[in-house]
């Protein structure tokens, strides 16, 4: 493994594939390891880039002998920002009114199976975190030939009743004024990594995150993108009943102290799953802390194995 910089590693490059997916579009990726060993497919959450996948927790991944591949989402980082879609309007979505949404998370599990596609992969292991496990579950739902196992981590069902951030979290992570430049993009991702990160093993992290914040923003800094994905998923609704009836391997991964999302929707997930395993951790926020990235690492790749043997 290259050595490690701020938790990034230089030798890691971006790639890109064109027109990807019923929708046409550019995604941007990475991928690391023995093109030869069985993929593993990484999708992250709203307004995160590839890049928050931790490069020691890929690393690790690949250690454990899976290839990975992580990408940016639509409207984040280096893939197609969709500037020419509607103005989104998330208090509208909320409460109903879903004609500023312009895609779904249909839309963007379609994203994921287009770039297995566009790599020759006619499936793979995925693994989405927040949002992105709302990816997963529903590529796992609608394309369920294409996932080998599916990996749900600090997610939830749709289910409004549950999965939903503590009262004042929003607040802390999104209240004040609009972030602009370079330096209070960085310091909202603080503010935001002290509110719902991991207590019991982030005190180190924080100049990692920062270093995260500024390399996002020089990929890509595009908030009413972030909105788009915001709606999508308001506009995506509960996958509880259509979950039950999965028949693909399931692991899925909370933390007990998630205030971004809180466990009841890891539980609520691993409940409408047949099978799903349900693994709760101690300490663990919405993030993947340092201390704890070789042993998720190490337990998500133990069960990828299992269901490669099945």
């Amino acid at each position: 493994m290259s050595e490690l910089v701020n938790g990034f590693d230089a030798s890691i490059v971006d790639e890109k594939a064109s027109k990807v997916g019923p929708a046409g579009i550019d995604i941007a990726y990475q991928r690391l390891g023995n093109p030869d060993a069985p993929a593993v497919l990484l999708i992250m959450g709203i307004a995160a880039q590839s890049i928050a996948w931790p490069d020691a927790f890929c690393h690790a991944l690949v250690d454990g002998g899976l290839q990975v591949i992580r990408f940016d989402n639509r409207d984040v980082g280096l893939s197609t920002h969709l500037t020419e879609a509607p103005p989104p309007d998330l208090p509208a979505a909320l409460a109903g009114d879903l004609s500023s949404v312009s895609y779904t998370l249909s839309d963007m599990a379609a994203d994921a199976v287009g770039l297995l596609d566009a790599l020759g992969f006619e499936k793979a292991h995925v693994a989405g975190a927040s949002m992105g496990g709302a990816i997963a579950q529903t590529m796992a739902i609608e394309h369920p030939d294409r996932v080998g196992s599916l990996t749900s981590m600090m997610s939830t069902t749709g289910n409004m009743s549950v999965g939903q951030p503590s009262p004042d979290v929003l607040r802390e992570v999104f209240g004040g004024p609009r972030a602009v430049t370079r330096d209070e993009v960085i310091q909202q991702t603080l503010r935001a990594f002290h509110a719902v990160g991991s207590p019991g093993f982030t005190p180190n992290d924080e100049n990692e995150v920062a270093a995260r914040a500024g390399r996002a923003y020089d990929r890509s800094y595009d908030p009413i993108g972030v909105a788009r994905q915001a709606i999508a998923s308001v506009a995506s609704g509960d996958r509880t009943e259509r979950l039950r009836h999965l028949e693909v391997p399931t692991l899925v991964i909370h933390g007990l102290v998630d205030r971004m999302c809180d466990v009841s929707g890891g539980r609520a997930t691993a409940e409408a799953i047949p099978g799903a395993e349900l693994v709760l951790i101690e300490g663990m926020g919405h993030g993947l802390p340092s201390g704890l990235r070789s042993q998720l690492a190490a337990r998500v790749a133990e069960f990828m194995w299992r269901a490669e043997g099945r």
